[in-house]
């Protein structure tokens, strides 16, 4: 497979903020990608909303069934990453109370 270049990258960040619903994300991105990597990027949000509420990684992974590797991967990124989590994490709170498991 080829190394993807930034037009190439761009053309996907550009496509996603033309979807103007939910149902039309979930459209896409079942027409984009495979059950398991909406599965994997889905887990990884959840990781992330109990990494920021504090949970430690033993109860992440009760919760989510997340690898131990996975939590860290995505505690690393909350701490050291591009700062996409901290963008829409805040955003998502709402959404995440009516959602989140006990």
């Amino acid at each position: 497979m080829k190394q993807t270049t930034k037009d190439e990258q761009d053309l996907l960040y550009e496509s996603l903020l033309q979807l103007n619903s939910v149902e039309e994300c979930r459209q896409f991105l079942a027409d984009l990608c495979t059950v398991t990597e909406l599965k994997a990027m889905g887990q990884r949000l959840e990781v992330a909303m109990y990494l920021r509420e504090g949970l430690i990684y033993q109860d992440i992974l009760k919760r989510t069934g997340a690898s131990s590797a996975t939590i860290s991967r995505v505690n690393r990124c909350l701490q050291y990453g591009a700062g996409g989590y901290q963008a829409v994490l805040p955003r998502l709170d709402e959404l995440w109370q009516g959602r989140r498991k006990p």
